[in-house]
């Protein structure tokens, strides 16, 4: 049984390819869905899974993809293709009901046409942690409230935005990107910072002065 499963993330002109190689069964399928995790994070306009190279040892083990996008589609609203499945795996998907939630298509550039098709109106934004970090990240919004004709959104959004944004420059103090992403009727705000640290609750207000104002 393998026990190891390689993977090459490679950008792409408007997607994401992720390519597999080694044995899929239900114990590498772990570190698949880990690797899949890790690249929607990332929040991609669209994610290409190739698994040209993936032997598929258990059927059972390729539920990880429909695990995958359909935790993609809630969030954070990329669209998830597998594409160049071999003979046997192919079959295996195509009689899946788990698995028809993920679109299959026999080669890469298809598959990309497709994930990019149908990717999500979003706006990127990499930001310093620096005091006008949080004007910066308002002016993204109002530039992607304006081009999506959403302005009703552009108040709250800024809001919550700021005080994420805010929060990376008190306390994360790492660059920052900013992601928007259209899904109508709502607007996403997303902010991923650099820090190593896992993000945990605090019950007292900071002390220190509001970064968000400025």
């Amino acid at each position: 049984m393998s026990t190891r499963i390689s993977c090459e993330v490679r950008e792409e002109p408007a997607v994401t390819v992720v390519r597999l190689a080694g044995e899929l069964d239900l114990v590498t399928m772990r570190s698949v869905h880990t690797e899949l995790e890790r690249c929607l994070a990332a929040q991609p306009d669209a994610l290409v899974v190739d698994l040209e190279r993936l032997a598929v040892a258990d059927r059972l083990a390729l539920s990880v993809f429909a695990a995958a996008a359909r935790r993609a589609a809630d969030w954070p609203a990329v669209p998830v293709v597998l594409c160049a499945p071999p003979p046997t795996a192919a079959a295996w998907l195509a009689e899946t009901t788990a698995c028809r939630v993920v679109p299959v298509r026999p080669d890469r550039a298809e598959a990309a046409a497709l994930a990019g098709a149908a990717a999500a109106p979003r706006l990127r934004a990499r930001l310093e942690p620096v005091a006008d970090a949080c004007r910066r990240a308002r002016e993204l919004v109002a530039d992607a409230c304006g081009r999506w004709n959403i302005p009703e959104l552009a108040g709250p959004a800024s809001l919550v935005l700021t005080e994420l944004v805010g929060n990376v420059v008190r306390h994360a103090r790492t660059p920052m990107q900013v992601t928007l992403t259209l899904r109508r009727p709502y607007l996403r705000v997303a902010v991923m910072d650099g820090s190593p640290a896992d993000a945990r609750a605090v019950t007292t207000r900071d002390p220190g002065p509001r970064a968000g104002a400025g």
